[in-house]
């Protein structure tokens, strides 16, 4: 495993050809060339062997300094596939069946009702059809919404904004206390739509577990995992390994939006957000990637079984959800797709805008941040960047091109 995560081993060992790989090299300089983005870290692997390990541009253009291969990141949504799998590391010892209410677990949320919205006017309050339930969590079915503008414009999503549902100065178990007083925004089941649910999920498993989130995902995933860069802060003797989130300024130009020196992220936070919570490097995350492309094990580590991670990447949305839709803005790339237990799972390559396999999965991170595993052709790829918002350039699609068109066997 240590070749695997720190030394690129031949391509054509693995069915891919050096030559094809370079291409990824111009394609990916140039968006620091051109000063649209200041780093990247791209990761590709085949076979259990890295293929391709590369760096580009600097972490901080504030200090100049370099890209690393171990630059860690802020991943945010990439949280969410961890969180699923530390609740499925439950459920594999019997503690939670998938369609319990999570009412059974956290009783607070049982007694929320769902906002009727008729043509953007708030009407009255509905008992829904039925209870939310684990599942539903995994999938985003559960009628919640998130409370970030950004990505949904409804009466219940700014409720919950006003709520400030994700002040990072309160727990999770004080985050649930507060949205069981919220809305549903739809009837648990019925439509998929990004929400808190994964925070919610986060908090299930604190109480299932008994132990503080960010324990559990050590005691569960990290530590069996060697993941030693992944957590919900940076430490402080790896705080110049942290890299700087940009954005555009009116004229284009960028501009820092997220420092390293930020508090949120320099020290334990109190709420542990199974959302978007955790930083991590390429190297780390690779690991959770072929722990799943695995079937659940890592060399001597198995984290869940081979049965659960079928399971956990096949589509569980009815045809009528689909193509999910995480924004307005965003619904192109989703064709194509259903959405598994926490990962997008592609269902009909020829609908989809990706290059891919049927049965890939993956997902992404606000601070354009991605992965996908692809089971057929035992391919991995990840790339990190430190860029808001999220898909404004089509960096991660022409990532995905250039590391299949590499593929020659």
């Amino acid at each position: 495993m240590a070749n695997l995560i720190t030394e690129v081993g031949s391509p054509e060992n693995v069915g891919m050809s050096s030559e094809r790989l370079l291409r990824i090299d111009n394609a990916l300089q140039r968006y620091v060339d051109q000063e649209k983005l200041s780093g990247i870290v791209a990761l590709i692997a085949r076979e259990e062997q890295a293929v391709y390990f590369e760096r580009f541009g600097q972490m901080s253009r504030e200090t100049g300094m370099p890209m690393q291969s171990d630059t860690i990141f802020r991943i945010a949504s990439m949280t969410k596939p961890v969180t699923s799998v530390a609740a499925m590391t439950l459920w594999e010892e019997g503690r939670f069946q998938l369609d319990d209410p999570v009412s059974r677990y956290i009783p607070e949320l049982g007694s929320m009702k769902v906002l009727q919205d008729g043509n953007g006017a708030v009407n009255n309050l509905v008992e829904p059809e039925r209870q939310m339930t684990v599942r539903d969590l995994l999938r985003h079915t559960s009628g919640l919404s998130l409370g970030i503008s950004l990505l949904e414009a409804s009466p219940v999503n700014k409720i919950y904004q006003d709520a400030d549902l994700h002040n990072a100065n309160q727990t999770l178990e004080e985050m649930t206390l507060k949205l069981s007083q919220l809305p549903l925004a739809g009837h648990p089941g019925a439509e998929w739509r990004y929400s808190i649910a994964t925070d919610v999920l986060a908090r299930l498993v604190e109480v299932i577990s008994g132990m503080p989130f960010d324990e559990y995902l050590s005691h569960s995933i990290f530590d069996p995992l060697s993941m030693n860069d992944t957590g919900f802060h940076v430490q402080q003797e790896k705080i110049e390994r942290f890299a700087t989130v940009y954005g555009l300024t009116p004229s284009g130009e960028l501009s820092p939006i997220g420092l390293p020196s930020e508090k949120r992220y320099t020290q334990r936070p109190a709420f542990l957000s199974g959302g978007d919570g955790l930083v991590s490097t390429a190297p780390d995350y690779l690991k959770f990637c072929q722990m799943m492309l695995n079937g659940g094990v890592l060399d001597d580590a198995r984290i869940l079984g081979r049965r659960t991670v079928d399971l956990m990447t096949i589509n569980h949305l009815q045809p009528e959800s689909m193509p999910f839709q995480i924004s307005r803005t965003m619904s192109g790339f989703t064709k194509g797709y259903g959405f598994g237990l926490g990962f997008a799972v592609m269902t009909d390559l020829a609908e989809s805008t990706a290059m891919g396999s049927e049965g890939e999965y993956n997902w992404g991170g606000a601070a354009t941040t991605f992965f996908w595993v692809d089971p057929q052709e035992h391919l991995i790829g990840i790339l990190m960047t430190q860029f808001m918002p999220m898909y404004h350039y089509n960096i991660d699609r022409e990532f995905r091109i250039l590391a299949y068109q590499a593929l020659v066997d």
